[in-house]
């Protein structure tokens, strides 16, 4: 089993600003530009909040409203209004999905999603970042992979239900490529309980990737076991062995600020397979919540 450490959602580059951090510690990703997207954000759905809206005042650009998303990866069910039979799925292409071949990436492995994201504060009517809070990367959702295709190589009538996807409106791409999830998270073939993707709903200390206390989103805190051995960086996208430290159970990481896909080899490890279940099996619990508030 792979874990993908997958970089997703707005930032400073991509968006122009961090997604958002609710008072109520709701977390919602937001889905980057995509001028030949389907998509308009005022048309994605997401509990009672307008994202059309949102989008707007955190950007401060009242035309973000009618501008096109990258809804990708799609993991809500209740985002968009869906057609029979979907399933949550990643789009990829191009330099990040050639690194993700050379990750020998199969089903089985698993996506963890994570992105920029800061505290916001509803004041004078409008949504806006709270001042002193910095950003901070934050695992957002997961997808373990159940299938993957081609876009390419996909009929007319095939994955009807997946036409509105961003991926679709590309030109003609041997590389462009579609991620299925799997209906439940398997681990050495067993299957669990927990569902094969979806998004946590609520920030959590354990979905924090930056370092606590660190004004850098790129200094993350990692389980130890990420850590390198015999020289070696096992994580993709970050060789240099020096950016690491090891300090009891956590290892520390000055992250790669660029790339979108990190790759660790975690098969047959224990340890890594717990981490997934203990991340994954959390998603309704309010315990992690009140902790990560009393810790910020």
């Amino acid at each position: 089993m792979r874990i993908i450490l997958s970089r997703k959602g707005f930032d400073s580059s991509a968006g122009g600003c961090p997604s958002p951090i609710f008072p109520d510690g709701r977390l919602f990703s937001l889905p980057i530009p995509d001028k030949t997207s389907p998509i308009v954000y005022s048309e994605i759905h997401y509990d009672d909040i307008d994202v059309g809206q949102l989008v707007s005042q955190l950007t401060r650009d009242p035309k973000r409203a009618h501008h096109r998303a990258h809804l990708d990866p799609d993991l809500r069910k209740e985002a968009l209004n869906r057609q029979p039979g979907w399933r949550p799925l990643l789009g990829q292409t191009g330099s990040a999905q050639g690194h993700l071949n050379n990750q020998c990436i199969v089903a089985g492995d698993i996506f963890l999603f994570f992105g920029s994201f800061r505290p916001v504060e509803f004041m004078d009517d409008r949504w806006r970042f709270i001042h002193h809070e910095p950003p901070r990367h934050v695992i957002w959702g997961w997808l373990q992979i159940g299938e993957i295709l081609k876009v390419d190589n996909l009929g007319e009538s095939s994955l009807k239900w997946a036409r509105y996807h961003p991926h679709f409106a590309y030109k003609s791409d041997s590389a462009n490529t579609l991620y299925l999830a799997s209906n439940v998270l398997s681990i050495r073939g067993q299957s669990t309980k927990i569902n094969g993707a979806g998004v946590f709903p609520h920030i959590r200390k354990d979905l924090l990737l930056t370092k606590p206390g660190s004004t850098k989103q790129t200094s993350w805190q990692l389980p130890h076991w990420f850590f390198p051995s015999d020289g070696i960086s096992k994580l993709s996208f970050n060789p240099n062995v020096n950016r690491w430290s090891l300090a009891g159970n956590f290892c520390y990481l000055e992250s790669a600020s660029r790339g979108q896909e990190f790759v660790i080899d975690a098969t047959g490890l224990e340890q890594a397979e717990e981490w997934i279940l203990a991340l994954l099996g959390e998603t309704n619990k309010s315990s992690r919540l009140r902790e990560f508030k009393q810790n910020m």
